[in-house]
């Protein structure tokens, strides 16, 4: 699974990316009930995250109180203590993924968890919103080797660059996910047409979007604007303890995200000219062209002469008319009479 994204033609076949994220609440089978249901929904990777709490908080900000309606503890540490899983436990993921046939993919937060997770083996590994621009860690992740994805919420082009530069000198594969860093994020908010700009400004990355919108139609509009590679939260129950349920997608709103969005492709996708004018409902209920009047042999048939009638067998059609006005009749007609090519010219 870790080259599938580069081997892919993505214009025909874009990735989507469940981010589950801790929305499993720090159990185990919760999380492999996710990899299950969003597998089957059509997620291509699923993507979890790891902390080591106490490298990355200040013992202040760890042991600070915390009372959200959202809180798995009474100090922040504490609650997402209560979040994280082991190695033990990530193992058990990266295995229930390769048994559904879908990437196993971890944002790191730190450079303990960046050691646990590529001992433990993914597919691609995540740089969040919150480390664009964070170069010496950035460099440590690149050392690994592995793929990346790397999402630019609040960041700006010199912080994308630079970030980039790191991964491109050591040769790393890489996605660029435009994001807007709101939870959840409006409608409104989403600046889609940004794409379009890092697919100008980025031409070795594969863009890609993130967003924290509560619907499905970003997904296909992003597609629009150049995305290739989709990530999306998804949650088994929305109406769950945790601050990223509410905006998350449940399985059947992310199984119409993914249907929507790898059905693009086909929709934009030019017919054959050959195919045009041959569709069943006009061989069944299209006009051909009759004589309104009476014509003779030899005279022109001019555009007042033409009406349209159904008949169980089609003849001229209509729509060629312009093939028909101005030839010469071969033979004499009756008013009423079907039109066909052999008595013109």
């Amino acid at each position: 699974m870790k080259d599938i994204i580069f081997k892919k033609n993505l214009n025909l076949s874009p990735i989507v990316i469940a981010e589950v994220g801790q929305n499993h609440q720090g159990d185990v089978n919760l999380a492999k009930k996710y990899i299950k249901v969003f597998a089957e929904a059509g997620a291509d990777f699923i993507k979890f995250q790891s902390r080591n709490n106490k490298t990355l908080f200040d013992p202040k900000a760890y042991n600070s109180l915390y009372n959200s309606e959202n809180s798995f503890g009474t100090t922040y540490g504490s609650h997402r203590e209560a979040l994280e899983l082991n190695k033990k436990e990530l193992t058990a993921l990266k295995n229930e993924c390769k048994k559904y046939r879908v990437g196993f993919m971890v944002t790191p937060f730190d450079e303990k968890s960046l050691e646990l997770i590529t001992k433990i083996g993914v597919d691609l590994i995540k740089i969040a919103s919150f480390d664009l621009g964070n170069l010496p860690f950035i460099n440590k992740i690149a050392d690994k080797k592995i793929p990346v994805v790397m999402s630019v919420g609040g960041g700006n082009f010199k912080q994308i660059f630079d970030s980039v530069k790191i991964l491109e000198k050591k040769k790393i594969k890489n996605i660029i996910l435009h994001c807007v860093s709101e939870y959840p994020c409006e409608y409104d908010r989403l600046d889609l047409e940004k794409i379009k700009l890092l697919k100008k400004k980025f031409k070795k990355s594969i863009i890609g979007s993130s967003d924290h919108f509560n619907g499905t139609l970003s997904g296909p509009i992003a597609y629009m604007m150049g995305a290739r590679v989709f990530e999306k939260h998804v949650t088994l129950n929305r109406g769950w303890k945790g601050s990223d349920h509410s905006f998350a997608l449940e399985p059947i709103g992310f199984k119409k995200f993914v249907r929507d969005i790898k059905r693009i492709p086909k929709m934009i996708k030019a017919k054959s000219s050959k195919e045009i004018g041959k569709e069943s409902v006009f061989k069944k209920l299209g006009k051909s062209l009759v004589l309104n009047k009476k014509k003779n042999k030899g005279e022109k048939i001019t555009i007042n002469d033409l009406s349209g009638k159904i008949f169980l067998d089609q003849y001229i059609p209509v729509r060629d008319s312009n093939k028909v006005i101005d030839k010469v009749a071969k033979k004499d007609f009756n008013k009423g009479e079907i039109l066909k090519f052999r008595d013109i010219g």
